[in-house]
């Protein structure tokens, strides 16, 4: 079904939507996700009462128009033990009182105990391919509920044919069931003159060139294999070129401090921890030589489409979505192989050219990754479910 040329049309509806990640100054992923798309969709449909449960305090931002409802919902969920009773309680309970028509939920997670129509958004089952990253009770949790959850959604929506194939092939699902709606990039990522590019450099690199990583730093991210790569390249090469690394650290990424500290080129290798205002990595983005983004497995890699819009050139996976998303406008390589991510670094270094070709063919694929189209496609999955 072609959820493009579908035109729906409904009485007035009550949509119930999870929208326990909306939280200020700290958008990552699918909370990013989760801010564009429905701040677009509770504006393009005024009709329509959205009901948006949050699991703490809410910030007044988060209501993007007079017919969105807040409802806080306790426990906060962060962990395994708080998702299931806030889903399968708190939430269950409020879904009785209220009667949405649907619940929509852009994290995935579901509440079984309902008998609400519900529409999960599922992005990838990295936890199904890399279970060993994962604590042992966050793993069996996710191998426990996410079969159910999509068993139980009336409609899935995600974000990658990657994606749609992997929820078909792990969980049996009707490709027919699976809508594919896309990902979408910030207006603030765009090319920088040369002179501000030049500032930014200044900034965080003492004036030299530098490839970016942005993301949280979770091991199934690669980043071991990145800095040994990068440190391989410089002693073969004595480049003066720096990596740059913005993201939150973790408990599981005290290895990869460690591994830093061992490094010949650490002195090059730069950690930014959390940078939370969106503006400045846009300008770390546009004032790179290229995103190095060698994950090991992406549902979709958000920011390979940042770098697009950016203007930037790209290194990332041979992997899962990452070669579908990135097109022309990437190398790629083999996230395990660090000898062959350090040689593509060194091509991508001293070829100038290529680096200008990749950034011009990450300027035009960034025109097919747009919010306006993620909102609008997933609208209309959520319309399929309702009727269904």
């Amino acid at each position: 079904m072609h959820l493009a040329k579908l035109v729906l049309r409904f009485a007035p509806m009550r949509i119930a939507v999870n929208t326990r990640l909306l939280i200020p100054d700290r958008l990552e992923g699918i909370g990013i996700f989760t801010h564009e798309v429905l701040r677009r969709m509770v504006n393009r449909h005024p009709e329509h009462e959205f009901i948006f449960f949050f699991d703490r305090a809410f910030d007044k931002r988060f209501l993007y128009a007079p017919n969105v409802t807040p409802v806080l919902v306790h426990p906060q969920a962060r962990h395994p033990i708080l998702f299931y009773l806030w889903f399968e309680f708190s939430l269950a309970q409020k879904l009785k009182t209220y009667k949405p028509d649907i619940f929509l939920s852009p994290d995935g997670y579901l509440s079984l105990r309902s008998s609400v129509p519900q529409l999960a958004v599922i992005h990838d089952l990295n936890f199904e391919h890399f279970p060993h990253f994962f604590p042992w009770i966050t793993r069996k949790h996710y191998h426990y509920y996410f079969p159910r959850y999509v068993q139980k959604a009336k409609r899935l929506a995600t974000v990658s044919e990657f994606s749609k194939t992997d929820i078909h092939q792990l969980y049996q699902i009707p490709r027919s069931k699976i809508d594919v709606i896309g990902n979408g990039v910030d207006a603030l990522f765009e090319p920088l003159p040369e002179q501000q590019r030049l500032a930014i450099r200044a900034q965080y690199t003492q004036g030299k060139p530098y490839v970016f990583f942005v993301g949280g730093l979770y091991l199934r991210k690669n980043l071991a294999n990145m800095l040994k790569a990068f440190d391989l390249y410089k002693q073969e090469t004595g480049s003066d070129w720096q990596f740059l690394i913005a993201g939150k650290s973790y408990a599981e990424t005290e290895p990869l401090h460690q591994l830093h500290a061992t490094l010949k080129s650490r002195n090059d290798i730069k950690f930014l921890g959390r940078v939370s205002d969106r503006k400045e990595i846009a300008l770390l983005m546009a004032s790179s030589e290229a995103l190095f983004y060698v994950s090991l497995f992406e549902g979709f890699g958000l920011p390979i489409v940042e770098a697009m819009r950016s203007g930037t050139a790209i290194l990332t996976g041979n992997l899962s979505a990452m070669p579908e998303i990135a097109g022309e406008a990437a190398l790629l390589v083999d996230p395990l192989n660090v000898n062959e991510i350090a040689d593509a670094l060194k091509t991508l270094t001293e070829n100038p050219d290529l680096r200008n070709r990749l950034a011009a063919n990450s300027l035009k694929r960034a025109t097919l990754y747009n919010w306006d189209g993620v909102a609008d496609r997933l609208w209309q999955s959520l319309c399929i479910a309702v009727q269904s």
